[in-house]
């Protein structure tokens, strides 16, 4: 092998393992959690809205994917990792309400897979539901970029 290739393979093993570290922030993280939660809230939305068909499949994914990322979101803040995010200071000052929060959505959205909603109708009185949690914990969690 000559130098170049040598330095070339050495740099494309530094900027993957750079990448790979990067993604393991608790900022980058809960951001990733909270994507994979929002794209379930917006499948379910559009179930609810009817511009998607029901499909119990959806429903159940996206219950699933809610209930198990918002049990594991509030271990993503430790102490120290309040930058660059927009997690809200409130957070650590108020750790207990903000579990209890996550909490009541993890709770919620196992009481609706127990008994996942069968129509149209029933995701959309379980947005409402889910919506209220999100937007409880939004509002006082949460900073506006």
């Amino acid at each position: 092998m000559n130098f170049k290739t040598i330095a070339m393979a050495t740099t494309v093993l530094c900027l993957g393992f750079s990448a790979v570290t990067a993604q393991e922030t608790p900022q980058a993280k809960r951001e990733q959690m909270m994507k994979q939660i929002g794209g379930s809230v917006g499948a379910l939305g559009a179930i609810a809205k009817g511009d998607k068909p029901y499909d119990a499949a959806t429903v159940e994914k996206s219950l699933t994917t809610i209930s198990t990322n918002i049990k594991a979101f509030p271990d993503q803040f430790p102490e120290g990792s309040e930058g660059n995010s927009e997690a809200a200071p409130a957070i650590w000052q108020n750790n207990a309400d903000f579990r209890a929060k996550a909490a009541k959505l993890g709770n919620d959205a196992d009481t609706l897979l127990a008994s996942l909603p069968a129509d149209q109708a029933a995701v959309q009185k379980a947005v409402q539901t889910l919506g209220a949690d999100c937007s409880s914990c939004h509002q006082t969690y949460r900073m506006k970029k």
